[in-house]
């Protein structure tokens, strides 16, 4: 039977509310179509299958650790695996930077959240970034303990899908800026631009390949 397609026929509630769409899911052996499930395109935005939340992570990270370099910052990518006692193979370090804060290395975090969720939904439709600071706590919970154990700082780099960066990862920016302005003799907001502009270019393309990928739902 697995060269067969089947299809079903269910109802969601697509969006902020308001607009229910009939959804067809048509199943192959190989993969699954959508056909109406999401004409705003916020589930493709957050879905994980596919690869495209890892592409999009992984675009931020390269991004920034270019960044880093224009800074003449050395450090190291996919950093704490089984370095701990606990032998733990968790990487709490996208970017690991030495000497950052307090005379510690920084472990840095990238995580990309949707406003939309419905964890969040609530919150973020009053609280311009609430997601991102939520996003925030959950990395810290994750990280915390291991960082502390390797004498590492915690610093998750969180963003919305549309764009807002959460507090920490702001603070962290314009820290990388002013060594960025420092170091190439730029003005500060020259480099801030530029950063920001460097990232905001990554999250968008990566937003527009998982778009793409899924456009069957979008015509």
């Amino acid at each position: 039977m697995s060269g067969k397609r089947r299809s079903t026929t269910t109802t969601t509630v697509v969006g902020t509310g308001a607009k229910v769409t009939k959804v067809t899911i048509s199943r192959t052996k190989d993969k699954y179509k959508w056909f109406g499930a999401d004409p705003l395109g916020h589930h493709a935005l957050t879905c994980k299958s596919g690869g495209d939340s890892i592409f999009r992570h992984n675009s931020l990270r390269d991004a920034f650790w270019e960044s880093c370099k224009l800074a003449c910052i050395a450090g190291q990518i996919e950093a704490g695996s089984g370095l701990d006692v606990e032998g733990s193979r968790t990487r709490p370090a996208d970017i690991l930077l030495p000497n950052w804060e307090f005379g510690k290395p920084a472990a840095l975090d990238f995580t990309i959240t949707s406003a939309l969720n419905p964890s969040t939904l609530n919150e973020a439709s009053v609280m311009h970034g609430s997601a991102a600071s939520a996003a925030e706590v959950r990395k810290h919970v994750a990280n915390d303990e291991k960082c502390s154990r390797l004498g590492w700082v915690c610093i998750p780099l969180s963003v919305e899908t549309y764009g807002c960066w959460g507090e920490e990862a702001g603070r962290c920016l314009d820290r990388l800026a002013t060594r960025i302005a420092t170091r190439t003799g730029c003005p500060k907001s020259s480099a801030v631009s530029g950063l920001y502009g460097r990232l905001s270019i990554g999250l968008v393309r990566a937003n527009a390949r998982a778009l793409l990928a899924r456009s069957s739902s979008l015509s």
